[in-house]
């Protein structure tokens, strides 16, 4: 019967569930044994496929529009009547292989994977995960909504991070306080917000029989290789080996500007006072230089790229209404990528195309592997994909290497990129730890006023070098502004021990372009068909937490930062 499934999803985004059923069904009671896992792994493969794809394709309709009404019914009636039922089925499926004591071929992680989310299983929280989804939904509305008047025209805050980089240190100041205080305005719907995520988390957990959120979540996030005390040791690295060194590159920023205490509003703008860089006008540009960019760093990373722009699987430019941030997502029966972005003509858009063409080299490197379950890669080695090509596509920066830039200006952008990654650190630490307080206090964190509390006792430990006097709200409610404390709790960490390895595989680059290039696609080709530590060995790379290992990251980049600074 599976030869009447369609191949595309277009045919299928218009299906019932009661359509869909019977396939899932036919497989939860047709035989299979060695000879024949294979084809039943295949069929279960597409179908998975096509339902995988079609929540892809109604989300990023959600977030291209947040006010398209049809968009977000269509969305919803997805979570409530095809989610729980998917996920029901696919249970099922999971326990009768794992009843079977067959194997397949490259599968021993994902039976690992497989076993844990069996085990996990509760039909009673397909529900609660329908709604958290629609939750998350309810946090894209409200910061998709915040916009300010400047200068006489509406503007999202996204729109006023031009201004944050104007050698008017006044205007900077009034552009900040302005977007802060909209920002404000909401303070009390995300509080609340906030506490709905926070008793569906709590229930969910309690139903799959666990203590505590963390506890739930660690296993949900199959985190095999490393335990919430590994994070604190990563956290005591971060204060001992980054802290200093962050605090040096504020230190120097407030020399340059001449100022006598560094604010908030003085963090973007060029510590010359140059003018910001503006590295293209239109995103057909920003496209057309990062595909030249991938070219450079491999021929084959490049065509994936050229594709994803033939096949308009690209929306980069922002506008009112759109969701922030930027993804990448896939879609699972085109094997394709697709890539969201809010690009407003500064160098930290150019960064953030080449950190999601990471993602979708990611997606095109794994299409060759058989079964949807050897795709779930472990988000601590898939943000290693995204954040290594940073920092590869770096020395193509200039225009004469097809690039954006001068080399001074290439030397300047390349600075503040490391300047930021070393800046990054102290902040994921802060992330990270006020997510573990949050769920280990969990009566404690449905108070607003103690969330803020918390993140301002985190801040202080961690991000140093920077005044905030006077603006003890602003920097209270930060935690409101990370989308993944909302979201996608605990997934933060992930970036930070990413980073970590992304700077092992820019190390092998610098001494032998070419096979650290060739080791990094031989990794992500690997799906999860080995264990992290394993993937991060396959790119060249240590999965740590240690200080040593950091401390050699931080001394290269600023190394680097040095040689930089006398380019130009």
């Amino acid at each position: 019967m599976f030869s009447s499934l369609p191949h595309s999803v277009a045919e299928f985004m218009d299906w019932p569930w009661s359509q869909m059923e019977p396939y899932v069904a036919e497989l939860a009671e047709r035989p299979f044994n060695s000879e024949t896992l294979s084809a039943w792994m295949a069929d279960w493969t597409r179908i998975h496929d096509l339902i995988s794809e079609m929540y892809s394709r109604l989300s990023v309709a959600t977030t291209v529009d947040t006010t398209d009404k049809e968009a977000e019914r269509r969305y919803n009636n997805y979570l409530d009547e095809i989610y729980p039922r998917a996920n029901e089925w696919d249970q099922k499926l999971k326990e009768r292989l794992l009843a079977s004591g067959l194997e397949p071929k490259g599968f021993t992680v994902p039976l690992r994977n497989m076993r844990t989310e069996a085990a996990l299983f509760r039909q009673e929280n397909l529900s609660l995960e329908s709604e958290e989804l629609k939750l998350g939904t309810e946090f894209d509305k409200i910061i998709g909504a915040q916009t300010v008047e400047w200068e006489g025209q509406e503007r999202t805050i996204s729109q006023l991070r031009p201004v944050y980089l104007d050698t008017d240190r006044d205007k900077r100041e009034a552009a900040w306080r302005l977007g802060a205080q909209r920002q404000l305005a909401d303070r009390q719907k995300l509080n609340e917000l906030f506490n709905k995520f926070l008793k569906i988390r709590r229930q969910m957990a309690a139903n799959a029989d666990f203590p505590d959120y963390r506890a739930f979540r660690w296993q949900q996030y199959l985190r095999f290789d490393y335990t919430p005390e590994n994070c604190r040791q990563f956290h005591a690295a971060i204060e001992q080996v980054v802290v200093p060194a962050a605090e040096k590159i504020y230190e120097k920023r407030r020399a340059r500007l001449g100022v006598d205490t560094l604010r908030p509003w003085d963090l973007d703008v060029d510590p010359y006072r140059r003018t910001p860089l503006r590295p293209f006008e239109d995103t057909q540009v920003l496209e057309g230089t990062v595909e030249s960019i991938f070219h450079k760093v491999d021929n084959q990373l490049g065509e994936y790229f050229s594709t994803m722009r033939r096949e308009n699987l690209l929306d980069l430019d922002n506008r009112k209404g759109k969701a922030p941030g930027g993804y990448c997502t896939d879609f699972a029966t085109a094997k394709r990528p697709f890539i969201f972005m809010n690009a407003v003509g500064l160098h930290d858009d150019v960064q953030t195309l080449l950190h999601e063409g990471g993602h979708a080299f990611h997606v095109f490197e794994t299409a060759s592997l058989p079964y949807h379950q050897q795709l779930q890669v472990p988000m601590e080695f898939a943000e290693v994909a995204s954040m290594a090509m940073e920092l590869l596509s770096a020395p193509y920066l200039t225009a004469d290497q097809g690039g954006f830039y001068s080399p001074a200006d290439a030397a300047r952008a390349r600075i503040e990129h490391l300047e930021g990654s070393i800046q990054f650190w102290p902040y994921m630490a802060v992330v990270d730890a006020f997510q573990h307080w949050v769920y280990e206090n969990p009566d404690a964190a449905t108070d607003p006023v103690q969330c803020d509390h918390t993140w301002k006792d985190l801040w202080a430990r961690f991000m140093r070098g920077v005044d905030w006097s006077g603006l003890e709200d602003e920097l209270m409610t930060g935690w409101h502004r990370k989308l993944h404390i909302f979201q996608v709790p605990f997934y933060y960490v992930e970036y930070g021990l990413a980073q970590l390895g992304a700077m092992q595989v820019w190390r092998n680059a610098i001494q032998n372009q070419s096979q650290a290039v060739a080791n990094y696609r031989k990794a992500l080709a690997l799906g999860t068909t080995v264990t992290l530590p394993e993937l991060y060995a396959a790119a060249g790379a240590k999965f740590a937490f240690d200080p040593l290992t950091l401390g050699l990251a931080v001394d290269l980049a600023m190394k680097t930062i040095d040689e930089l600074e006398t380019v130009g």
